[in-house]
């Protein structure tokens, strides 16, 4: 291979080909080199290849991204680090549509509750024929205590040594009367003679024995000349099972009480008591001395001491004792056709309330020492407050009906 020759190892001057880096003048430049294209628009006198130099100011603000000369240039503060979201314990959280729900759901059980009971309780005819007392003013309820027993249990007829019974005889005859005169439970006692419509002049008791609901409310209305609006009877189940559904209820004798009738052996002095010693202790006829008056002073008392319990908080916040109660005073109770739960609803808050307690005042009858009539003198008073709906004078209502 031939030696190259020896040279600076530099294009020499005056080469063609390379007059455009060394400034050379040829006027016809080859084909293949490369050329200068003019800068369009150049002002005249400037070398159109002159490097430029940009304004200072125009530096400044590219590099301070877009502020005015003499602006201060502050570093970008960096990003502050996200928050991360903590981890929440779950809760239990009351909503505030949860208490009028709750609330709602009390309300339909206390109401719904004694409906249901309502479609178990036994309907009687107990519309009277023939002529009635008008309409008057207030309510008045006949209460009926029959010796109906066929919802007793086994253990409570053994208890009581007796055997099921229809419900054909009374021993305990109340009017409770309400109204704007106040309350008043007026006992009738069973022994007391009056005219029993159709069936001549006999004790008071006979006409429900002869024919039930109907006959006795007439002899009522036919004694007093008050118009009865409702009966409701109570049976032997009734005041067993719905004492014992309060628990007991709080008697207080007077004396001590010893009673094999009436299955009955207590103390003198207030106590609380089972069903059965309640029914006993309504029932006794023979250990006192006014015997049927002493123990319609005693039915009272009961009744007003199972009002007292009703009234309780207890009754309604417990749901179990709120549906025995219900459940113990359907299966005894019985109602005239014409009560409806609203009725039934007021004889319960009846019941409950302040009453003023008496028996009708009496004498003993003329005829039998051993019955009583109405004392013509002092009856009529108590008999037409009732009737007006004004207030019972005091001298008219006593506890056994005696003159004090």
């Amino acid at each position: 291979m031939a030696d190259r020759p020896q040279g600076s190892g530099m294009p020499e001057k005056g080469t063609p080909e390379y007059d455009w880096l060394y400034g050379g003048t040829s006027q016809t430049p080859p084909g293949d080199a490369t050329q200068q294209v003019p800068t369009q628009g150049a002002p005249r006198g400037e070398r159109p290849d002159e490097t430029r130099v940009m304004p200072v100011a125009q530096r400044e603000a590219r590099g301070s991204g877009g502020r005015p000369p003499g602006g201060t240039r502050a570093a970008a503060p960096a990003p502050a680090p996200r928050p991360q979201p903590k981890k929440r314990r779950w809760r239990p959280r009351l909503r505030l549509g949860l208490i009028p729900l709750l609330l709602l759901l009390i309300l339909v059980y206390l109401a719904g509750v004694p409906l249901y009971h309502w479609t178990k309780i036994d309907k009687v005819d107990a519309e009277p024929s023939g002529q009635r007392p008008d309409d008057q003013p207030g309510t008045n309820y006949l209460i009926v205590g029959s010796d109906k027993a066929d919802d007793l249990t086994a253990a409570q007829r053994k208890v009581l040594q007796t055997g099921e019974r229809g419900g054909t005889n009374t021993d305990t005859i109340i009017v409770l009367h309400t109204g704007s005169g106040g309350r008043t439970m007026m006992s009738i006692p069973r022994d007391t003679l009056t005219e029993v419509p159709g069936h001549g002049t006999q004790m008071i008791n006979a006409a429900f024995a002869i024919d039930g609901a109907p006959l006795l409310v007439a002899s009522v209305e036919q004694l007093t000349g008050i118009h009865i609006d409702h009966y409701v009877e109570l049976g032997f189940g009734s005041v067993i099972n719905t004492v014992d559904a309060f628990g007991g209820v709080q008697i207080c004798p007077k004396q001590d009480m010893k009673d094999p009738l009436a299955r009955l052996d207590i103390k003198k002095g207030c106590q609380d008591v089972d069903g059965i010693t309640a029914l006993g202790y309504s029932r006794s006829r023979h250990v006192t001395a006014l015997s049927d008056l002493d123990r319609v002073a005693r039915q009272r008392e009961v009744i007003s001491a199972l009002g007292d319990e009703a009234l309780t908080p207890w009754t309604f916040l417990n749901p179990v004792r709120y549906w025995g109660i219900n459940s113990a005073a359907a299966g005894a109770i019985r109602v005239d056709e014409g009560m409806n739960p609203l009725d039934l609803g007021r004889f319960a808050l009846a019941m409950t309330g302040e009453s003023q307690t008496c028996t009708m005042p009496n004498l003993s009858a003329p005829s039998d020492p051993n019955r009583i009539i109405a004392d013509p003198d002092r009856a009529p008073a108590l008999f037409n407050a009732i009737i007006d709906d004004s207030t019972v004078p005091r001298k008219a209502c006593t506890p056994t009906g005696r003159a004090r």
